[in-house]
């Protein structure tokens, strides 16, 4: 779902309205006492959302869901002992939708250097990663832990809650299917109060920071490490901002239905280690990497661990696309974890402990968003090039961001600094990420800045293409 876009909103409150009628209207009904309608409501509202972002995204979603619900269903009949066999012939039939739209125009050019057919080349359904890896989970939990297999509706709320199916946070069966069974249409003034903030704080981080970053990241530059710098920074700001405004939007609206998600961001920009980094940036899929793969391959208890870590970082670079600049971003976060697990006997002072993290950080996104290796290879030989640091590189600046454009930039990259700032304080003084810019006053403050600071366009959320 766009959240960005005022036909989501728009379908939103009409639905809800609808249902607030119905509930009004007919509430002596057993469909509407016992929540049957509740349910049945949800997951139309969801297909219905889901539609209109794409019907290829509506069906290949129906398909994957229904295709686990079926044979997680068949495989709870069966003896225990056959379970994981029965994973073993499922999860390679989850992945065939993902594999086939992200990965096979990678795998045909690629590495067979064989010419892409149009076929190869069709847009990602929306959300597939996201959903793929939670019904992945779905299964393992339910055919490994021998979990009861829920009602078809209450199934189907799981696998397509509306909010979250899009970009996430990726949940786990037991956190988010309890509460999608006794899911029930009430309106409580505190869940929505606390909606109502999530929903406005995702709502500047897209659309006053993140689309206004975005209106100033230039990529062109090769041979001036100024500029390749300002614009890591730039996007390493943008993606943070896009990605964590989508999951508090998401949080928001759950809220407001009575549905707690899990926090997918926490700050991340304010670690101290390339592990906390990693504890903080979009944790569920962290969780993820963590539980049904790290975790199942040893973890930290073998000798082999190194090699784990390496080989989770791989799979996470694969899921954020298909590409070598992808392989390599993957490739470089192993490395800073494995060379901080070696060197932990090494302490360093937080302050100094944040700047390499973040510098390592923000390098990093040179590797996630240049997709062509040669231009690829050219930044980062002159990355390493130190006359490419010169004065005359340094004036270039502002040859690129000249009169208005240089002001605004410094206007929204003082912005965002300053919002890092309320973040480092609310971890510092309430131990919660955000809590400083959840305050009435703040928030007031930063919905005047949205209103103000939001491009006219419409910009989709950077991890629909993931």
């Amino acid at each position: 779902m766009n959240f960005a876009d005022l036909r989501f909103w728009e379908c939103l409150a009409v639905s809800l309205g609808f249902a607030a009628v119905v509930h009004l209207v007919f509430r002596r009904h057993p469909a509407l006492r016992d929540g049957r309608f509740d349910r049945v409501f949800l997951l139309l509202l969801g297909l219905i959302l889901l539609g209109m972002v794409s019907w290829i995204s509506f069906v290949i979603h129906f398909v994957i869901a229904g295709l686990t619900y079926g044979i997680v269903r068949w495989g709870t009949a069966r003896p225990a002992s056959q379970g994981y066999w029965i994973l073993v012939a499922l999860v390679p039939l989850q992945f065939i939708p993902l594999a086939w739209y992200k990965y096979a125009g990678f795998i045909v050019h690629d590495l067979f250097g064989r010419p892409v057919s149009t076929a190869t080349q069709t847009l990602i359904p929306a959300g597939i990663s996201f959903y793929t890896f939670q019904l992945v989970g779905f299964a393992v939990d339910t055919l490994i832990r021998r979990n009861l297999v829920p009602g078809f509706f209450d199934f189907f709320n799981f696998a397509g809650f509306f909010p979250q199916i899009v970009a996430g946070p990726i949940e786990r069966r037991d956190d988010l299917l309890p509460q999608i069974q006794s899911f029930r249409l009430k309106w409580s003034a505190s869940d929505i109060d606390a909606g109502f903030r999530w929903m406005a704080l995702g709502l500047f981080f897209k659309c006053a920071l993140a689309d206004t970053l975005a209106e100033h990241f230039r990529r062109a530059a090769t041979s001036n490490a100024w500029l390749i710098w300002l614009a890591n920074i730039l996007f390493g700001l943008r993606i943070y901002y896009d990605f964590a405004g989508y999951s508090l939007i998401a949080i928001g609206i759950a809220r407001c239905l009575g549905i707690r998600l899990s926090m997918n961001f926490l700050s991340p920009y304010c670690s101290t280690s390339p592990a906390e980094f990693w504890r903080r940036w979009h944790v569920t899929l962290s969780h993820w990497f963590r539980d049904y793969l790290y975790l199942p391959l040893g973890g930290s208890r073998t000798r082999l661990w190194a090699l784990n870590i390496a080989l989770v970082f791989l799979v996470s670079g694969l899921w954020h696309g298909a590409g070598w600049n992808f392989l390599l971003w993957g490739c470089l976060h192993a490395a800073l974890i494995i060379i901080q697990r070696l060197a932990r006997s090494i302490q360093i002072s937080s302050p100094l402990g944040w700047l390499a993290t973040l510098t390592a950080v923000l390098f990093s996104w040179l590797l996630f968003y240049e997709t062509d290796s040669a231009t690829l290879s050219l930044k980062l030989h002159t990355l390493i090039t130190p006359s490419a640091y010169g004065v005359t590189a340094f004036r270039e600046i502002f040859t690129v961001y000249g009169g208005g454009d240089l002001v605004a930039l410094i206007g929204i990259l003082g912005m965002s600094a300053a919002t890092l700032a309320a973040e480092a304080w609310s971890l510092k003084k309430h131990n919660q990420p955000y809590a400083c810019l959840t305050t009435p006053r703040a928030l007031t403050f930063l919905v005047i800045l949205t209103l103000l600071l939001a491009p006219g366009k419409n910009n989709g959320f950077i991890y629909f293409a993931f």
